[in-house]
């Protein structure tokens, strides 16, 4: 989605006040940043304990500054992006469900989190875990072993 019509349908959904309205609960210094998205930064509640996250076109975060050339910035824009596909803050409730199924699967609450990956994990700080051993193991036990004719 361009950022034009993101802008809008984030202001419309009621995204981006609610990223305003945390911005002010958390102290953060709020400017236009680029690809008309607004960055507040110095971000000072504890949760979430990521470097920077996204709420509607506001990407919040306790660094001093965010360059919209960096990596970390176009992350947060594909989640600003996320906000208005799905519906604003609906976008929250599927975030930490993602969330939770990832931490189930690896130890690990971003790595098999579809809006992390669809945002690109390493642009973001996240690494690709690999499943909990026990859920490699049930899987390998699942797979019924092929015959060497199968395999031909």
């Amino acid at each position: 989605m361009r950022p034009g019509p993101r802008a809008w349908v984030n202001l419309a959904n009621g995204s981006t006040l609610a990223g305003l309205a945390v911005a002010a609960l958390g102290g953060a210094r709020v400017a236009r940043g680029a690809d008309r998205l607004l960055v507040g930064t110095g971000y000072r509640l504890p949760v979430p304990p990521a470097p920077a996250f996204c709420l509607g076109n506001v990407i919040l975060t306790r660094l001093p500054g965010l360059d919209s050339s960096s990596a970390l910035f176009r992350h947060e824009a594909r989640h600003a992006t996320q906000y208005a596909c799905c519906g604003g803050v609906l976008m929250v409730p599927l975030y930490l469900a993602a969330a939770s199924v990832s931490w189930a699967l690896t130890g690990d609450t971003g790595s098999r989190n579809v809006f992390e990956r669809r945002a690109g994990l390493a642009d973001g700080g996240y690494t690709d875990k690999p499943l909990r051993p026990a859920l490699r193991r049930a899987l390998q036990r699942a797979r019924p072993a092929r015959s060497v004719a199968q395999a031909r």
